[in-house]
């Protein structure tokens, strides 16, 4: 039997359950997670977090796995999707151009779930978030961009899955078991991109979370599931709209080469999609270089590639959420103060008559010139004109954060401040990131909590 003629979960459950992650994957994961506990920390204040952890206090559980932010405990379903929907509930967690998801937020809040669960110290949770990503990786390069484009979100419909394989590794599942995890993973993946600038959004990720542990759990009682569940006549492929309908040699490098290290993550330095990312970084250094005022704008037109309008869609947003996903006010917010960041999105900024009145100047235009070759949502031409007849356009291919310009050490620990010590006290945020970039040597993720709880904020 030839390898592409294996069903794709089980050369999946192979690897998960064996595969040997190389060191570079883990400094990769490890700061992966450290940035996603903070953008957690972070979002644990918003509504859209607050809300599922009412439900989640009102629906009971065992509490078994933190909530992140809280000092609250709670069933690990429960926690994880507490903490995958707070992980996302600001955009500010990372992002991967090739499944086109958020991988973290997801990843995250499943491993740490199964690791409280399984008593699993800090390497082999990034081993797990590893593998995951991986899967992920897998899953992305077959079906995207066809499966993003029809309007399925992939942090949630592939984030399940990879989710599924996280905690599988952190259980100790075998080949068969883990494959049995994704295979019900797969048939509770969904989300949907309808959903973006809404509350349902991060509530996705959240799902993506809740998914994998639920999955894991129930192979782990010998659950039983169909290995064709991605590939199979009428699976995932086929259901969801897979630019490939069989995975063909898509996993032969699983083990071999890993995207995690050489294609790399996203770091988001503003928290906005990631579609908005290369047009907020060329304004805020155009207008640095150029020392013009807003007032002194008269257009800003983008250019953008086809499948940016199906994400960034709206023009005149009234909150915060759907501000997050309007090119028009990101690049008003990047005009008028030089910088976004999280109060940008808070109402005060909403309604800044500054921003306000840059608003109807933005366009955002569709050039089939634009993209080609590139990842999709990376590339932007923008171009400024002045009231006194000057101009200045460029071409700009991702952005500040992304794997060909990462951020520094500095760079993620002032971001993890920032974020932590919207949840805790100063002082318990720079614990926290102590702990978490030495997270490899700790026999027990678990005691994080503790670290947490130290101090309230």
């Amino acid at each position: 039997m030839t390898e592409a003629s294996i069903p794709a979960l089980t050369q999946f459950g192979k690897f998960v359950a064996t595969s040997v992650v190389p060191s570079a994957a883990r400094v990769a994961a490890c700061d992966a997670v450290l940035d996603t506990v903070g953008v957690t920390l972070a979002g644990s204040i918003e509504p859209a977090a607050r809300l599922v952890r009412d439900v989640a206090r009102a629906e009971g559980g065992a509490a078994r796995c933190a909530v992140l932010g809280t000092g609250e405990r709670t069933s690990a379903g429960w926690a994880a999707l507490a903490n995958g929907t707070a992980a996302h509930a600001l955009d500010f967690d990372d992002m991967c151009f090739v499944s086109m998801a958020h991988p973290s937020a997801p990843l995250v809040a499943a491993g740490l779930a199964a690791a409280e669960l399984a008593d699993a110290g800090g390497a082999a949770l990034l081993d797990a978030y590893c593998v995951g990503f991986e899967v992920e990786a897998v899953l992305g390069r077959v079906m995207n961009p066809t499966h993003y484009e029809r309007g399925w979100h992939a942090t949630s419909s592939l984030g399940s899955i990879g989710a599924a394989a996280t905690a599988a590794r952190l259980l100790g599942q075998d080949a068969g078991a883990a494959t049995r995890s994704m295979a019900i993973a797969a048939a509770e993946a969904s989300g949907l991109k309808e959903s973006f600038g809404t509350m349902v959004k991060p509530l996705q990720a959240g799902l993506a979370g809740r998914n994998g542990v639920l999955a894991a759990q129930l192979a782990d009682t010998g659950f039983g599931a169909s290995e064709h569940s991605v590939d199979g006549a009428q699976g995932l492929l086929v259901a969801m709209q897979s630019r490939q309908e069989t995975l063909g040699d898509g996993a032969a490098s699983l083990g071999h080469a890993w995207e995690i290290v050489d294609g790399g993550i996203t770091v988001k330095l503003y928290p906005s999609c990631a579609a908005t990312h290369p047009t907020i970084d060329t304004l805020i250094d155009l207008r640095a270089e150029h020392r013009f005022a807003p007032d002194e704008v008269e257009a800003v037109d983008v250019l953008v590639d086809s499948v940016t309008p199906t994400v960034l869609t709206h023009d005149r947003p009234t909150t915060g959420l759907e501000g997050k996903f309007s090119l028009h006010f990101c690049a008003a917010a990047a005009v008028a103060h030089g910088r976004v960041n999280v109060q940008t999105f808070e109402p005060p900024c909403l309604s800044d008559p500054v921003i306000q009145a840059l608003l109807p100047r933005i366009t955002m235009r569709v050039d089939p010139g634009v993209g080609v070759g590139q990842p999709t949502l990376t590339e932007a031409v923008v171009m400024v004109r002045l009231r006194n007849g000057t101009s200045f356009e460029r071409r700009v291919r991702g952005a500040r954060g992304y794997p060909d310009r990462p951020p520094t050490a500095t760079q993620l620990g002032d971001k993890f401040r920032a974020c932590a010590e919207r949840a805790v006290s100063p002082g318990v945020a720079a614990d926290a990131l102590d702990w978490l970039r030495d997270l490899e040597r700790h026999l027990r993720v678990a005691a994080f909590s503790d670290v947490l709880s130290a101090v309230p904020a």
